[in-house]
């Protein structure tokens, strides 16, 4: 189960690329890329820049007209999505004190 008090790094083996309101992230080690709509590259950008996930979500409702609960589950969706596919890594909060960047 996904805890929103942990947070997101990127790995090393991730390329982001901005383009317009759009992005593109490139796993450099399996050569696939995922593409981000507006919505999605906002979500990405408070993701990586929060210092949780917890924070993320609360930007969002204030950011964007939607239902918490909707939200949250969209939320989970694009992290389990964006981790399965090797382009996030979910830090524990025990975790976060000695983890890499």
């Amino acid at each position: 189960m996904l805890s929103f008090t942990s947070r997101v790094s990127v790995p090393p083996h991730v390329l982001v690329r901005m383009l317009e309101r759009e992005s593109v992230l490139l796993n450099l080690e399996t050569q696939r890329y995922f593409g981000l709509d507006e919505a999605g590259t906002r979500i990405w950008q408070l993701l990586t820049g929060c210092d949780s996930i917890g924070d993320a979500y609360r930007e969002l409702l204030v950011e964007y007209d939607v239902d918490p609960d909707r939200l949250r589950d969209n939320l989970a969706d694009l992290l389990d999505r964006l981790v399965a596919h090797g382009l996030l890594r979910v830090l524990s909060r025990d975790a976060q004190a000695s983890a890499p960047e």
